[in-house]
């Protein structure tokens, strides 16, 4: 008897936040423990001044920019975002997100098209499971 995951509404300010270190800090939505098969998402925050490091992921990307003052770093290139603004971003891609304002946060929506997504880092090669960002 096979069993059959239920629907889900999640509500973001009701689940833990995740501080990543650097002025970055994320909430998981959807994954395997809810019983997502073929992607993840959640929400993450970046203080005012904030920049990821370059990295990658294995796994196709799209991120949201739901609200601030964004750019994207990818392929020599520096993107200026406006809120709503989607990004697709192709396996093993180096790339970073920067939140340009020094006064207000930014928040983008990502999605992994993979449940075991990681990220590899550009600058050093070390590559860690998405999941493991959530138990900082």
């Amino acid at each position: 008897m096979s069993t059959q995951a239920e629907p889900r509404l999640l509500r973001p300010s009701e689940l833990k936040r995740h501080d990543r270190g650097g002025g970055a800090s994320t909430i998981p939505l959807v994954g395997p423990s809810i019983g997502a098969q073929a992607f993840i998402n959640g929400i993450t925050e970046f203080a005012p001044g904030t920049a990821i490091p370059f990295h990658s992921h294995n796994c196709e990307e799209s991120v949201v920019l739901l609200e601030g003052d964004a750019v994207m770093d990818i392929n020599g290139k520096t993107l200026p975002l406006q809120p709503l603004d989607v990004t697709w971003i192709p396996p093993n891609v180096s790339h970073r997100f920067r939140n340009i304002s020094d006064t207000k946060s930014m928040k983008i929506l990502w999605t992994y098209a993979r449940t075991d997504a990681t990220r590899t880092l550009t600058e050093t090669g070390a590559t860690a499971p998405i999941s493991m960002e959530h138990n900082k």
